[in-house]
């Protein structure tokens, strides 16, 4: 195979283990998925396995050929038989002869075209364009869509004598956001791809790696792949975070998601500073018994230090929170909840309104309201 079904997943190992129990048969095969989930390189993978692997594999994309050319395409033609037809053609059936044909998004053909191919499918002849003379073929028929053909049928777009002839076995591919954990072995797998030095690979951090598995990724497997070389070529050899991306070269949304995963991780972090809870048991035993130099008190400091410091705090803006008797969590508290109402009476009361405005997520948002006690009064 040219590339590898990558992932680790219990969709893609189930994925595997079809293909390779239905790849040494006969079977017509159905490849159903989102654009970009990856079909094609499921068919090439069944037909690698295949007893047919020695010879063609030709791939159709069906609804990238304009229908009065489909059928030339398919079935080819003989000189003279249409303006432009100036010498013969073998179609692509002809083509896959012994070997596997490839139907993409079959779920476009035209009605009229339909008919010819079940033809062709029962009877295992093809007739060009301009001849009456039939040609045995033999193929092996893999198709593909992101159509729901059962719901085409109903519409009247798709003939059901088709369907049922070539979904033999039917498989499924699931989308990347159903199979996030497979993220970081496809960043890796696309970085080595198309990095000019293979010595010298592009490397995620963490944090962009988590966003990565966040974001839902619309263009499945492609999306990711596109994204990856963009990186690769803007960025080579580089250990790149999210910040060093300018937003353009990030896909919709995922912008916003680095500012989710970063609001949640800072929220962490302050609960771990000031949160003895959260402390390991030795750390916090440990911080105890420094007393008050390691708490940070004011009781280890001479009067002159703490009025010092004072001075200093009044001068860069801060007022002495000391002499007010709160801690650090207890202000950026205030201040937090502070804003949250702002926004809140901004957005009129709107929950997501207010979320988007915050760049936060709204669960984030709701547990914030709920743990301050605001007011949420829509205009």
């Amino acid at each position: 195979m040219s590339e590898t079904i990558i992932g680790n997943s219990p969709a893609t190992q189930d994925l595997l283990a079809l293909i390779g129990a239905i790849a040494p048969t006969e079977a017509s095969v159905l490849i159903t998925g989102e654009s970009g989930a990856g079909k094609e390189l499921v068919a090439q993978g069944i037909h690698d396995k295949s007893l047919r692997n020695t010879q063609p594999f030709v791939a159709v994309n069906c609804g990238a050929i304009p229908a009065e050319l489909l059928e030339s395409e398919l079935f080819g033609h003989k000189k003279g038989s249409f303006t432009g037809a100036i010498s013969d053609h073998v179609g692509r059936v002809q083509s896959a002869h012994t070997g596997t044909l490839f139907l993409d998004e079959i779920g476009d053909m035209p009605m009229a075209m339909q008919v010819k191919l079940l033809r062709v499918l029962q009877e295992k002849v093809v007739v060009p364009v301009g001849s009456n003379k039939p040609i045995k073929v033999d193929i092996r028929v893999v198709a593909a869509t992101h159509r729901n053909l059962e719901e085409e049928i109903t519409a009247g777009r798709f003939r059901a004598d088709l369907y049922y002839r070539i979904n033999v076995v039917p498989v499924c591919v699931a989308p990347l956001r159903e199979r996030r954990e497979e993220v970081p072995a496809l960043v890796e797998h696309f970085a080595k791809i198309f990095a000019a030095d293979k010595n010298a690979v592009l490397i995620l951090d963490s944090k962009f790696l988590r966003v990565m598995k966040a974001y839902d990724w619309p263009g499945n497997v492609r999306e990711l792949s596109n994204m990856m070389h963009r990186l690769s070529v803007l960025h080579p050899a580089q250990h790149l975070s999210i910040q060093d991306v300018a937003p353009t070269m990030l896909p919709a949304g995922m912008g916003d998601l680095a500012c989710d995963v970063g609001e949640s991780e800072q929220s962490s972090l302050l609960d771990m500073m000031f949160d003895d809870d959260a402390l390991p048991a030795s750390q916090s035993t440990d911080m105890q018994r420094a007393g008050p130099v390691a708490t940070g008190s004011q009781e280890s400091l001479s009067e002159d230090d703490r009025e010092f410091e004072s001075i200093i705090m009044r001068a860069q803006g801060f007022d002495d929170f000391r002499q007010q008797g709160q801690s650090l969590k207890g202000i950026l508290s205030d201040v937090e909840q502070d804003i949250i109402q702002r926004a809140l009476t901004e957005t009129d009361g709107n929950v997501s309104r207010c979320a988007k405005l915050l760049r936060m997520q709204r669960t984030t948002l709701i547990e914030r309201i709920k743990k301050y006690d605001l007011k949420v009064v829509a205009a």
